[in-house]
């Protein structure tokens, strides 16, 4: 007896050591279940002879679903270059039929194919990267552009999805960036120059893009909805005047995610932005430090390299699917969990506002609930070239409450306030399972690595979501139940959004560039995986810890074991 309790005593006893840096983490439930992924391959591009393009975000306007791109390289078919632009758009051309199918614009005859004699096309063929794209520059940024041809650029890159604020407009904060094709120091191959504010309308002869003002948001301070922004109600009433509603915007820095806050009519005027103070619950006028690292003081500390925020009809709650820099071709997500309240305000309990969940108009619901722990949603199969980057969710697919009801016209029925149902032939509305239960998502695939040579291609993929398990905490309680998924994560805190662990320090830069300035391919693969390997050694050292501590706990069992 005295033999067993010692080799007890010697088990709990390692345990104890093993375990104690966990101490603080907790098995927390999560309701995100993937049933199964449908790889639906390339987009389809049949207005150009080739193209290599990355980036791929989408929003929903005049019912059209219109594709945002980053930089874009038209090839003939020996791969020669055709042209080169900052930015471009297109439609979905057969959305219901073929969710891969884009119908291009502005793509020109350019020569013929020396061996076939047909005929090649090219997107904006009369236009060089100097003067832009789709979004083109303003008189600074080109005469830049054309003086500095060669060496360096401005470059203006979408970023992230549009935020429709009615059924036919929306806007988007795109970076501007100078990009020096052969720097000195590699680390300043990228320099944010700021964000600027992009309107966009869908017409029948295509995508319409006008930037509002030059630049918005200084690169000194965090790009604001770079990352993400949602149009909701304001703190007090629900406003029929637009201009009066609230704009939350997510900006990327080293630590994490911090949130903004402005007014629609505000929002060319950064001196109107309020900013989350996560030490004091609210919001307040002075900006966080753009280098901030304390994590008490970041909205959502983590590692984040693209995504987006959006309301889900399926959980009846706002969902983040992303990718970190991990630089694994891994999309993950979050969903903002009901049940954990941050403070103590009586209109935001538990369950939602008054008790009574939340519609895609509170978006105010960022700031009174934490963020579930980080989970990984699907793994996307990386091409020869490389890991996949850009990782985006595209919820106008699969989805007729796309639009939060207020941005309908006045006087549209209930009944009405529903867009199309897009993605039949992959998946009927009949046979869905309910709106947003599928989730479409893309990612940037290198089919040829290499920061000169590479080409790249966006990559589709249909994700089915299973029933949503049950628990004793009800988060959704509308849901169907099955067994809970347990997953390793730090408790919630009143002090913020819950995190899975700290986060490693690593620099705020976009994973989707090119590194050279007239005629070059997109990407930047060699620079995010440098970055990621080189300077990700917080994650390693914790990874490597765990995997010591593990080991030890495993011989020590058989140790209590034998001796037992």
């Amino acid at each position: 007896m005295a033999t067993r309790r010692a080799g007890s005593l010697c088990r709990l006893i390692v345990l104890f050591i093993v375990c104690a840096p966990w101490i603080g983490y907790t098995c927390a439930w999560t309701p995100i279940v993937v049933k199964n992924v449908t790889q639906l391959g390339p987009q389809i591009t049949p207005d150009v002879t080739h193209v290599s393009r990355d980036g791929g975000y989408s929003v929903l306007l005049n019912d059209q679903i219109i594709w945002l791109y980053d930089d874009t390289e038209c090839l003939d078919r020996e791969g020669k270059q055709l042209s080169f632009v900052s930015n471009t758009a297109a439609y979905a051309k057969e959305p219901n039929t073929n969710v891969s199918m884009l119908r291009d614009f502005g793509a020109e005859a350019v020569g013929k194919d020396q061996k076939t004699g047909m005929k090649n096309y090219a997107i904006l063929a009369d236009t060089t990267v100097a003067t832009g794209g789709w979004v083109t520059f303003s008189p600074d940024e080109l005469d830049f552009n054309l003086r500095r041809q060669g060496t360096e650029r401005v470059a203006i890159w979408p970023g992230t999805s549009p935020t429709p604020y009615s059924t036919t407009q929306a806007f988007v904060f795109a970076p501007l960036v100078y990009v020096d094709s052969k720097p000195q120091d590699p680390s300043k191959e990228y320099q944010a120059r700021g964000m600027t504010l992009i309107s966009i309308s869908a017409s029948s002869k295509g995508p319409v893009a006008n930037r509002q003002g030059d630049l918005i948001i200084s690169g000194l301070e965090v790009a604001y909805g770079g990352f993400s922004s949602l149009l909701g109600y304001t703190t007090t009433a629900n406003p029929q005047d637009l201009n009066d509603r609230d704009v939350y915007l997510l900006g990327m820095t080293d630590a994490g995610l911090q949130l903004a806050r402005a007014s629609v009519g505000k929002l060319t005027d950064f001196t109107k932005y309020r900013f989350w103070d996560p030490t004091q619950l609210q919001f307040v006028k002075k900006p966080p430090n753009l280098k901030e690292k304390d994590y008490q003081k970041i909205y959502l500390p983590g590692t984040f390299s693209s995504g987006s925020v959006f309301y889900s009809p399926y959980f009846n709650t706002f969902v983040m699917v992303y990718f970190n820099k991990l630089v694994d071709s891994t999309f993950r997500i979050r969903f903002l969990d009901l049940n954990s309240p941050v403070g103590k305000d009586p209109i935001w309990p538990r369950q939602g506002k008054r008790g009574k969940g939340i519609t895609p108009e509170d978006v105010e619901a960022l700031v009174k609930y934490a963020w579930s722990p980080e989970q990984e949603l699907y793994r996307s199969p990386p091409a020869r070239g490389g890991f996949n980057y850009a990782g985006i969710a595209h919820p106008e697919y699969f989805n007729r409450q796309y639009f939060a009801p207020s941005l309908y016209p006045k006087g549209t029925g209930g009944d009405e306030r529903r867009n199309q149902w897009y993605g039949t032939k992959s998946v009927s509305e009949k046979k869905a399972g309910g709106d947003g239960k599928h989730l479409l998502l893309s990612w940037t695939s290198q089919l040829r690595g290499g920061l000169n040579t590479g080409i790249y291609q966006i990559q589709l993929a249909r994700l089915e979501f299973d029933s949503i398990p049950g628990n004793s905490e009800g988060n959704f309680p509308s849901a169907s139940a099955s067994s809970s998924t347990p997953t390793l994560s730090l408790a919630s805190s009143v002090q913020g959004p819950t995190i899975t662990a700290p986060a490693p320090s690593i620099p705020n830069t976009s994973p989707s560039r090119s590194s050279s300035t007239a005629l070059t391919s997109t990407g930047s693969a060699g620079r995010i995986a440098q970055q990621a390997w080189g300077l990700n050694s917080q994650r390693l050292f914790e990874r490597l810890s765990a995997l010591t501590g593990l080991y030890l706990l495993l011989v020590t069992w058989m140790f209590g074991y034998a001796v037992w």
